[in-house]
Protein backbone atom coordinates (compact mmCIF):
# COMPACT_ATOMS: atom_id res chain seq x y z
CA UNK A 1 0.00 0.00 0.00
CA UNK A 2 1.43 3.17 -1.11
CA UNK A 3 1.82 6.79 0.80
CA UNK A 4 -1.22 8.45 -1.16
CA UNK A 5 -3.31 5.36 -0.19
CA UNK A 6 -2.81 5.61 3.03
CA UNK A 7 -3.60 9.26 2.85
CA UNK A 8 -6.78 8.30 1.34
CA UNK A 9 -8.21 6.23 3.49
CA UNK A 10 -6.87 8.99 6.15
CA UNK A 11 -8.82 11.31 4.19
CA UNK A 12 -12.29 8.99 4.37
CA UNK A 13 -11.93 8.09 7.93
CA UNK A 14 -11.79 12.09 8.92
CA UNK A 15 -15.10 12.48 6.80
CA UNK A 16 -16.68 9.27 8.42
CA UNK A 17 -15.57 10.32 11.76
CA UNK A 18 -17.23 14.13 11.09
CA UNK A 19 -20.72 12.34 9.32
CA UNK A 20 -20.76 10.25 12.60
CA UNK A 21 -20.93 13.18 15.23
CA UNK A 22 -23.49 14.49 13.04
CA UNK A 23 -25.67 11.63 13.47
CA UNK A 24 -24.85 11.61 16.95
CA UNK A 25 -26.29 15.37 17.53
CA UNK A 26 -29.49 14.16 15.53
CA UNK A 27 -29.96 11.43 18.08
CA UNK A 28 -29.45 13.69 20.62
CA UNK A 29 -32.16 16.41 19.32
CA UNK A 30 -34.51 13.30 18.60
CA UNK A 31 -34.37 12.16 22.09
CA UNK A 32 -34.44 15.60 23.69
CA UNK A 33 -37.87 16.12 21.14
CA UNK A 34 -39.00 12.39 22.50
CA UNK A 35 -38.11 13.44 25.96
CA UNK A 36 -40.02 16.82 25.68
CA UNK A 37 -43.22 15.04 23.97
CA UNK A 38 -43.15 12.82 27.33
CA UNK A 39 -43.08 15.59 29.55
CA UNK A 40 -46.46 17.43 27.56
CA UNK A 41 -48.33 14.40 27.59
CA UNK A 42 -48.17 14.09 31.42
CA UNK A 43 -48.68 17.52 31.76
CA UNK A 44 -51.65 17.18 29.85
CA UNK A 45 -53.10 14.08 31.54
CA UNK A 46 -52.30 15.47 34.89
CA UNK A 47 -54.44 19.01 34.10
CA UNK A 48 -57.38 16.63 33.58
CA UNK A 49 -57.27 14.89 36.88
CA UNK A 50 -56.31 18.00 38.82
CA UNK A 51 -58.88 18.65 40.94
CA UNK A 52 -58.31 22.87 41.11
CA UNK A 53 -56.98 23.17 38.28
CA UNK A 54 -53.56 24.07 39.47
CA UNK A 55 -50.21 22.48 38.01
CA UNK A 56 -46.82 23.49 38.01
CA UNK A 57 -46.23 25.21 34.86
CA UNK A 58 -42.30 25.30 33.48
CA UNK A 59 -40.68 27.91 32.62
CA UNK A 60 -37.55 27.32 31.63
CA UNK A 61 -34.29 27.37 33.55
CA UNK A 62 -35.45 24.79 36.01
CA UNK A 63 -37.99 27.06 37.48
CA UNK A 64 -41.80 26.65 37.46
CA UNK A 65 -44.72 27.79 39.12
CA UNK A 66 -47.76 26.89 40.41
CA UNK A 67 -50.82 28.07 37.09
CA UNK A 68 -54.27 27.57 37.62
CA UNK A 69 -55.43 26.49 33.98
CA UNK A 70 -59.23 27.53 33.08
CA UNK A 71 -59.22 25.34 29.72
CA UNK A 72 -57.15 22.45 30.36
CA UNK A 73 -59.53 20.63 27.48
CA UNK A 74 -58.07 23.42 25.21
CA UNK A 75 -54.61 22.82 24.26
CA UNK A 76 -52.49 24.75 21.75
CA UNK A 77 -50.21 22.59 19.37
CA UNK A 78 -47.90 23.55 17.52
CA UNK A 79 -47.53 21.63 14.11
CA UNK A 80 -44.50 23.06 12.93
CA UNK A 81 -43.66 25.48 10.69
CA UNK A 82 -44.69 27.91 13.18
CA UNK A 83 -48.03 26.59 12.95
CA UNK A 84 -50.30 26.47 15.86
CA UNK A 85 -53.92 24.46 16.09
CA UNK A 86 -56.19 23.87 18.94
CA UNK A 87 -56.94 20.89 20.17
CA UNK A 88 -58.90 18.57 22.59
CA UNK A 89 -56.74 17.43 25.54
CA UNK A 90 -57.25 13.80 24.13
CA UNK A 91 -56.04 15.13 20.23
CA UNK A 92 -53.22 16.64 21.85
CA UNK A 93 -52.10 13.89 23.37
CA UNK A 94 -52.46 11.38 20.16
CA UNK A 95 -50.96 14.03 18.00
CA UNK A 96 -48.17 13.83 20.59
CA UNK A 97 -47.96 10.44 20.38
CA UNK A 98 -47.77 10.19 17.28
CA UNK A 99 -44.59 12.43 17.17
CA UNK A 100 -43.03 10.44 19.49
CA UNK A 101 -43.59 7.07 17.47
CA UNK A 102 -42.17 9.33 14.84
CA UNK A 103 -39.14 10.69 16.22
CA UNK A 104 -39.10 7.04 17.53
CA UNK A 105 -38.42 5.85 14.00
CA UNK A 106 -36.27 8.12 13.02
CA UNK A 107 -33.85 7.66 16.11
CA UNK A 108 -34.01 3.99 14.62
CA UNK A 109 -32.85 4.67 11.20
CA UNK A 110 -30.19 7.08 12.12
CA UNK A 111 -28.80 4.41 14.57
CA UNK A 112 -28.93 2.18 11.82
CA UNK A 113 -26.73 4.49 9.09
CA UNK A 114 -24.88 5.11 12.55
CA UNK A 115 -23.65 1.82 13.00
CA UNK A 116 -22.96 1.24 9.13
CA UNK A 117 -20.88 4.09 9.36
CA UNK A 118 -18.94 3.02 12.04
CA UNK A 119 -18.32 -0.21 10.37
CA UNK A 120 -16.52 1.29 7.47
CA UNK A 121 -15.02 3.47 9.94
CA UNK A 122 -13.59 0.30 11.35
CA UNK A 123 -12.47 -1.45 8.21
CA UNK A 124 -10.40 1.95 7.31
CA UNK A 125 -8.81 1.51 10.61
CA UNK A 126 -8.06 -2.51 9.76
CA UNK A 127 -6.80 -1.58 6.15
CA UNK A 128 -4.69 1.71 7.54
CA UNK A 129 -3.19 -0.49 10.03
CA UNK A 130 -2.21 -3.44 7.66
CA UNK A 131 -0.94 -0.37 5.42
CA UNK A 132 1.42 1.09 8.50
CA UNK A 133 2.51 -2.23 9.07
CA UNK A 134 3.25 -3.24 5.19
CA UNK A 135 5.35 0.45 5.36
CA UNK A 136 6.76 -0.41 8.44
CA UNK A 137 8.35 -3.87 7.20
CA UNK A 138 8.87 -2.53 3.60
CA UNK A 139 10.87 0.18 5.63
CA UNK A 140 12.93 -2.18 7.74
CA UNK A 141 14.06 -4.39 4.75
CA UNK A 142 15.43 -1.81 3.21
CA UNK A 143 17.59 -1.19 6.59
Amino acid sequence: MDQRELMTLQHYLKEYGQQAEIFVSQLELLENGRMEALAAIEALEGMLVSEDGNVLLQIGGGASVRAKVTEPEKIFLSIGAEVVVERSNKEAVEFLKERIMEMEASQKKVSETLDRLRSQMNEINKRLESGYQQSMAAGQDED
